[in-house]
C-alpha cells in the first residue's frame, strides 16, 4: 500500500505525511508543484527528524506520477466519494490518493481514480483536515491487508 499527495498546498500538512508513511512503514509520493516552495531543506523542516526513515518519491506533475507509479489502484479520497471507507475492501497494492487542501483534486484526476471513497461524517459537516483523512483511511487499509503485522 502506498499514499499519494496531489499537490499540497499547506507545508505542515505535508510534514505531516512524512511522519505518518515513515511511522507506518508506508512509501509517499508527493505530486508536484507544491503551493509553497520546496527543496530538500524545506521537506526535511517540514517533517523534522523522520525524512530519513521516509520512503519519499517526489514526481513533477501529475503525468509523470500516472507514467511512473506503481501498479495497483488508484484509491481518491474525496469528499465526492461514491463509497464510504468503512466499506471498502482494500488490497495491498492500493495507493491511496489525497488532494489538495484548498480544492481537491481536477476532474482529469478524480476520472484516473479505480475507487473514489469518502469519510462518512454528521449532517452539515464538510470535511477532515487532509492528513488526518488519510490517517484514518490507511489504518483501515492497513489492518484489512495485515500491514501492520510488519511493524513493532
Amino acid at each position: 500500500m502506498r499514499l499519494a499527495l496531489f499537490e499540497p498546498d499547506i507545508p505542515q500538512n505535508l510534514g505531516a505525511f512524512i511522519r505518518l508513511t515513515a511511522c507506518l512503514g508506508v512509501p509517499l509520493d508527493l505530486i508536484e508543484p507544491c503551493g509553497f516552495p520546496v527543496d530538500d531543506k524545506r521537506i526535511r523542516r517540514a517533517a523534522m527528524d523522520y525524512y530519513d526513515q521516509a520512503s519519499l518519491v517526489r514526481h513533477a506533475s501529475w503525468a509523470a506520477f500516472q507514467r511512473d507509479r506503481t501498479p495497483g489502484r488508484l484509491v481518491l479520497l474525496t469528499t465526492a466519494g461514491t463509497q464510504t471507507f468503512p466499506n471498502l475492501t482494500f488490497r495491498t497494492g492500493d495507493i491511496l490518493l489525497a488532494g489538495r487542501e484548498s480544492a481537491g483534486v481536477p476532474a482529469e484526476v478524480h476520472d484516473a481514480a479505480d475507487l473514489t471513497v469518502r469519510i462518512p461524517l454528521r449532517a452539515g459537516l464538510r470535511s477532515l483536515n487532509v492528513a488526518l483523512a488519510a490517517a484514518m483511511v490507511l489504518s483501515e487499509g492497513l489492518r484489512q491487508t495485515q500491514g501492520f503485522a510488519k511493524l513493532s
